[in-house]
C-alpha cells in the first residue's frame, strides 16, 4: 500500500516550517470528515504518514494549513485580516497503492503545491 505525506517550506524565513498546524479531511461524504489532525516537527514534516495502510484509500481529500498562525507565532507582521490565513488544497486519490507526497511552499503573501515523491 501507498502513504501520504507532507511537508512545509517556508519561503520567508528559507527554513523548514515547524509547527503548522495541518489538518485532513476526506470529501467524499456530505460532510468533510475530520480525519488527522497535526502540526509539522522542526523538518518541516508530519512525524508520520498523514494515510497508510488500510487508511489510505482512494477518494477526495482536503488538506488545511494554518499558514497565519504559525507566522503571527514566529512575529512575522500580518495585516488585518491576513492575505493568507489557511491554505487550502483540494486533491485527489486515485491510486491508493502508489505514495502521494504533498508539499506546501509557503510565504505570508503566495503559496503553492505539487505532487512530489
Amino acid at each position: 500500500m501507498g502513504k501520504l505525506t507532507t511537508h512545509v517550506l517556508d519561503l520567508h524565513a528559507g527554513t523548514p516550517a515547524a509547527g503548522v498546524r495541518i489538518e485532513l479531511h476526506a470529501m467524499d461524504a456530505a460532510v468533510p470528515e475530520l480525519l488527522v489532525s497535526t502540526e509539522t516537527n522542526g523538518d518541516g514534516r508530519c512525524s508520520s504518514p498523514l494515510l497508510e495502510g488500510d487508511t489510505m484509500k482512494a477518494g477526495r481529500y482536503r488538506l488545511s494549513f494554518h499558514v497565519a498562525d504559525y507566522y503571527r507565532a514566529r512575529n512575522v507582521p500580518l495585516p488585518t485580516p491576513p492575505f493568507i490565513d489557511v491554505a487550502v488544497i483540494c486533491f485527489g486519490i486515485a491510486a491508493p497503492a502508489e505514495n502521494y507526497h504533498v508539499p506546501l511552499l509557503v510565504s505570508p503573501w503566495s503559496y503553492s503545491t505539487y505532487r512530489g515523491s
